[in-house]
């Protein structure tokens, strides 16, 4: 408003002059204070200027700097504009040109001032699609840069557990803040997607060695041997299956209603445990124990279905027994019934659920039962023996077929989890 009125409320106390700015009577009182004031022998209206020399330049209209793009004349290089990201069309023909004249990348980079790595961008891209003009471009330009994106790539591989907050503030080091969207499609591109990471059984050392011992040493086994074995273990089914994930086409306002959620109990409505066996002839006996399994408890069903599962599928009184290092399967008691009874035992090592191909018959017994919906523990009994019946004979046998597959895979992995 002082510059528009003319109004100059500030004056020297030295010299009289009046200035309408505060901060420029400030610099003017300098004059009077420094013991060799900068002033102009040709201008006597120049006041207190430290770059004395460049306002001399202005004077002599001296431009002794050049611009190593354009080759514009400048007064400093403080004048000199900031390289943008994208060369000139010319600029890019000059270095074509050089090229075509035997120059090398380095020469031209030398001479033209620019980096190696321009220098190469630009000929490549000339060479690829025969000009140095801006191709058209579709789409928004990228937020980050290829650099950035692979550090990113390199920062979650390194640490796959880590949450977008990290790769978001490690971007941020970086000089390029993105949101997490951003940093999230970034990612995917990447062929990384954030899945839930699989639970498998926490091996030691120990469980590894015996692992691989076990694959090597049976992996050569014959096909008749292994369709004499007897695949044993146990298994919890719920009422209502607390872990089940369900999905509904609904709209937004509909939330509510009853064919969009899905009925659940406390405690999942309760369980049953349930034994049960299989070889490569079909499915043996089923049965259901109550309240906690124990030594005393696993002997009473191994006494009821073992023999009479192993003579119903035929294997004859040389099959061999599978069951799992579980405390109760290697009871005094449990181990005197076996030798009692001259059961050959499989040996078999600890941690090792993904050896087992029962477990794939314990999920098909579990999709079909929640199939049907039972009401009760009594109704969820009846279903689990009807649908074990109901497992194939080549089903069984595709299972004990691909066993060797596990093995394999075990002796891949060293000894450490596989994908089964």
């Amino acid at each position: 408003m002082r510059i528009h009125t003319g109004e100059r409320s500030y004056p020297c106390s030295e010299c009289g002059k009046q200035f309408s700015v505060k901060k420029i009577l400030q610099n003017h009182q300098k004059i009077h204070i420094t013991e060799k004031p900068y002033t102009c022998s040709k201008c006597d209206k120049f006041g207190f200027v430290p770059a004395l020399k460049r306002h001399q330049q202005l004077l002599k209209d001296e431009k002794p700097i050049s611009c190593s793009m354009c080759g514009n004349a400048l007064h400093s290089s403080k004048n000199q504009a900031v390289r943008s990201k994208e060369l000139s069309i010319d600029f890019r023909d000059k270095i074509v040109l050089r090229y075509k004249s035997g120059e090398g990348y380095k020469k031209i980079a030398k001479a033209l001032n620019v980096p190696r790595s321009t220098v190469c961008s630009v000929i490549v891209k000339w060479r690829k699609f025969g000009t140095t003009e801006t191709l058209p471009r579709t789409g928004r330009p990228a937020k980050l840069s290829k650099r950035t994106r692979r550090a990113l790539v390199k920062e979650v591989t390194e640490n796959p557990k880590a949450t977008l907050k990290e790769p978001q503030s490690f971007s941020a080091e970086t000089g390029e803040t993105a949101k997490r969207t951003t940093i999230s499609a970034a990612l995917h591109q990447s062929g990384l997607y954030g899945i839930v990471a699989r639970r498998k059984p926490l091996l030691s050392k120990k469980h590894m060695t015996c692992r691989l011992e076990f694959a090597k040493r049976h992996l050569n086994d014959t096909e008749s041997m292994r369709e004499k074995i007897l695949w044993s273990g146990e298994t919890k089914v719920e009422l209502l299956c607390l872990s089940a994930k369900g999905y509904a086409w609904r709209r937004q306002d509909t939330v509510q209603d009853l064919t969009n959620t899905i009925s659940m109990l406390k405690r999942g409505g309760g369980s049953i445990m349930l034994w049960g066996c299989f070889s490569a002839a079909g499915t043996g006996r089923l049965v259901k124990f109550e309240g906690k399994m124990n030594g005393t408890k696993y002997r009473e069903v191994l006494e009821e279905n073992l023999i009479q599962s192993a003579q119903d599928l035929r294997l004859g009184q040389q099959f061999i027994f599978q069951h799992d290092n579980n405390p109760n399967h290697t009871a005094k008691t449990t181990l005197e019934w076996l030798r009692g009874n001259s059961v050959n035992v499989l040996e078999w090592p600890s941690q090792s659920q993904d050896l087992n191909p029962i477990e794939l018959l314990w999920r098909d017994l579990k999709i079909a039962v929640q199939q049907h919906s039972p009401s009760n523990l009594k109704d969820l009994e009846r279903i689990c023996k009807e649908e074990w019946v109901k497992l194939t004979k080549s089903m069984c046998a595709k299972l004990v077929e691909a066993y060797p597959r596990r093995l394999e895979a075990v002796v891949a992995a060293k000894g450490d989890f596989t994908k089964y």
